[in-house]
């Protein structure tokens, strides 16, 4: 793999974990709309460790916020502030992704990579996307949630095992779906991305380490995160005026592509 490869795939990887078009779609059909080797795993988690820069980057205070939340649950034995019960939906709405994760990663890596499937997820993601975003109510914050609103919300999750549908386009529909507003469902949306990106890249860093460090790691990873926290930024503010609808018609106008040039492939 070339810097320039890397660097390509890092900006992808950046933008699309983020913005809700699924970033595994868009890393598995890159290499093969160009012809290129596939980058494979280490270079995967390497990306993910980028995005994961990205979210500590942005969210900084909102980490130390937490991390006293839950210091102050193990000391109290109880939860009682606002920020504590922001720790606890968290966890909760990371579980189900998880055992999603650890139960059907083996599919996520070959089965569920096909490029025909992934048009199609893309396209009834997007649709979904809209249609819920369309007609959801804006009222609801962060601090109204429940845990059965996390529960929801990490059950939405699971789906985006299955690329193209998009962890954070699933986790923002069913944000948007129990009535918060386009921010909240963003700002939770990426919370409780964390997490998961963090195990990712714990379980499976060491093939990266084992297969070396070398320039194109370097550029991809700084490559997604930079472009991680600019997709981040733009989105928050984007989503305050506008509604998600520039989002579903992109997944709509890539997913028939996809389908098109899979079926012109043969």
């Amino acid at each position: 793999m070339t810097v320039f490869q890397a660097i390509v795939l890092g900006v992808i990887q950046g933008l699309s974990e983020f913005l809700p078009i699924s970033s595994s779609a868009h890393l598995a059909l890159t290499p093969w709309l160009f012809g290129w080797d596939p980058p494979g795993l280490a270079f995967d988690v390497a990306l993910h460790l980028g995005t994961l820069i990205a979210l500590v980057w942005f969210f900084w205070q909102e980490w130390v916020t937490l991390t006293r939340a839950f210091v102050g649950i193990v000391r109290k034995r109880r939860v009682e502030t606002d920020s504590e019960r922001r720790f606890v939906w968290v966890v909760i709405a990371t579980v189900p992704g998880a055992l999603a994760g650890y139960v059907l990663q083996d599919y996520a890596k070959t089965v569920f990579r096909t490029p025909a499937l992934i048009g199609v997820n893309l396209i009834v993601m997007g649709v979904i996307l809209w249609a819920v975003d369309r007609g959801a109510r804006q009222d609801r914050g962060i601090d109204t949630m429940t845990w059965k609103n996390a529960m929801a919300i990490g059950l939405a999750q699971m789906v985006a095992i299955v690329p193209g549908v998009s962890r954070s386009g699933s986790t923002i529909a069913a944000g948007r779906a129990l009535g918060f507003s386009r921010e909240a469902a963003a700002v939770f949306s990426f919370l409780m991305s964390l997490p998961i990106i963090t195990a990712a890249v714990v379980f499976e860093g060491r093939h990266a380490i084992e297969n070396g460090v070398s320039a194109p790691l370097i550029a991809g990873v700084i490559a997604a995160a930079v472009s991680g926290w600019l997709a981040i930024s733009v989105l928050l503010k984007f989503v305050a005026r506008h509604s998600y609808g520039v989002f579903a018609a992109y997944r709509l106008v890539v997913g028939l592509g996809v389908l098109a040039l899979a079926a012109y492939r043969g």
